[in-house]
């Protein structure tokens, strides 16, 4: 794994991807079928969860508690509760990346089914297990009736996901981020307050802080100087500080998804004041940051809430 290297510019940091990912508050909780293949070769299926969250299993037929097990529970979960067709998890902590955890259930019939309970991957962040119905006949009438549900549930998401974006572009802090990103910075009522440089062996990145009335702004420069692949956008994180839970809302437009070897790409974001603002009504400092395609934290900017300018 690469080193990282952490540089300060006053209010503004910059870090170089290798930084462990932390869970947000807004993580959605979900309910999900699972249909269990019989082959033999079929590796153990994820249960995604977090600290203090309960995630239970339902099975089609009553576990048998003497033969299920969670391994090296002790210190990491509350103790595995199971009973009728249920077994429910409760994490004392957020696990790490690396930990994974071994569940073997048995049911009364003698059916085996084996998971790791894990913390959610990049590719299902902020999705949570909050119920897992587990099936092992994937043409009975409960598992067909679950999976209807769950299509239906995905069908309303992207109903909503598809208003939320006919939204966006209508929106003013939209806008702007599209002529940032297009470097029409003349065009926006921003003015660049900070500007900071930074590289490491694969990548040069650029960053610059704007203020704004009434909002800040953020471009991010990025030069892919790697040349073993493209680098790819994964996700944007906006918060109170870079340990807090509590996610902000924002705007955010990028010149292009993927950047190849040798190629340079821009993230712009906008954020309004109501963001910056505390349940008082004062301004505090927002962190934002920006993961790539493996996982890792790119770019991590701390946005000073000075940059609202009245």
């Amino acid at each position: 794994m690469r080193t990282s290297k952490i540089t300060r510019y006053g209010l503004l940091f910059v870090f170089v991807a290798s930084m462990a990912l932390a869970r947000d508050s807004d993580d959605k909780i979900m309910i999900r079928t699972l249909k269990v293949s019989e082959h033999p070769g079929q590796e153990a299926h994820g249960i995604y969860v977090a600290g203090q969250v309960v995630t239970a299993l339902r099975f089609e037929k009553e576990v048998d508690p003497a033969k299920t097990k969670l391994l090296a529970w002790e210190g990491r979960f509350e103790p595995p509760l199971v009973g009728g067709r249920t077994v429910v998890l409760e994490p004392i902590r957020d696990l790490d990346g690396d930990e994974a955890v071994p569940l073997l259930v048995t049911l009364v019939d003698g059916t085996e089914f084996a998971f790791l309970v894990k913390r959610p991957s990049r590719e299902d962040w902020g999705w949570i297990d909050h119920q897992v119905n587990v099936f092992k006949d994937p043409d009975s009438y409960n598992a067909v009736l679950s999976s209807l549900y769950d299509s239906l549930k995905r069908e309303r998401e992207l109903s909503e996901e598809n208003e939320r974006f006919k939204k966006e572009e209508n929106s003013i802090d939209h806008a702007y981020a599209t002529l940032l990103a297009n470097g029409q910075v003349k065009k926006t009522p921003f003015r660049r307050k900070r500007y900071w440089r930074s590289k490491n062996e694969d990548m040069d990145m650029k960053v610059e802080l704007f203020e704004g009335p009434g909002k800040a702004a953020v471009v991010i420069h990025l030069k892919n100087t790697y040349y073993g692949g493209p680098w790819k956008f994964d996700g944007a994180y906006l918060t109170r500080d870079f340990t807090s839970y509590t996610a902000r809302p924002f705007a955010l437009r990028m010149d292009r998804p993927e950047i190849v070897p040798g190629q340079s790409g821009k993230i712009s974001v906008v954020v309004d004041k109501s963001a910056f603002q505390t349940d008082g009504g004062q301004l505090a400092d927002l962190a934002l940051q920006i993961f790539r395609g493996d996982g890792l934290l790119q770019v991590a900017v701390t946005m000073d809430h000075t940059l609202i300018r009245q």
